[in-house]
């Protein structure tokens, strides 16, 4: 069964709030026994004696979206999940805030940790996101994920 696409990208940084709302909405979810969670956070990098200030994300948004759905689905054909949910930044995110979160459920808690841990490896490794790491002196590189 193929799920529908999901809306995945957030203007600017992904709130404690919106986290918070997110678990809370699957206390009604009774089938559910174990969830896991992933939250990138900006970190204050030191690049060549300049600190990293904020991320600015960009992306070619219906590319993304194609390759979210495709690691969705694998991961729903390979693991027992009853629901994920991942969302990632669009534009500036500033250093302590949050800018990618990855929610996983499954009735029991065996297949959330690979489950998480490959999901989160594969966007960052195969989705179009680019991040401009913008310092706290003005001046910018672009970001290489590890």
């Amino acid at each position: 069964m193929e799920r529908k696409k999901k809306k995945v990208f957030i203007e600017g940084a992904i709130s404690p709030e919106f986290i918070a709302a997110s678990i809370a909405k699957h206390q009604s979810k009774h089938s559910i026994g174990a969830h896991n969670i992933f939250l990138g956070q900006i970190r204050a990098d030191r690049k060549d004696d300049k600190t990293v200030a904020a991320i600015e994300y960009t992306t070619y948004e219906s590319m993304a979206d194609e390759k979210f759905h495709e690691i969705r689905e694998d991961a729903f054909a390979k693991y027992d999940l009853n629901c994920m949910h991942i969302y990632h930044s669009i534009g500036r995110v500033e250093v302590g805030e949050i800018c990618f979160f990855v929610f996983v459920s499954s009735p029991h808690r065996t297949g959330v940790y690979q489950a998480t841990e490959e999901i989160v490896n594969r966007i960052k490794s195969e989705v179009p996101i680019f991040g401009k790491e913008l310092f706290q002196d003005q001046t910018h590189q672009w970001k290489v994920n590890k």
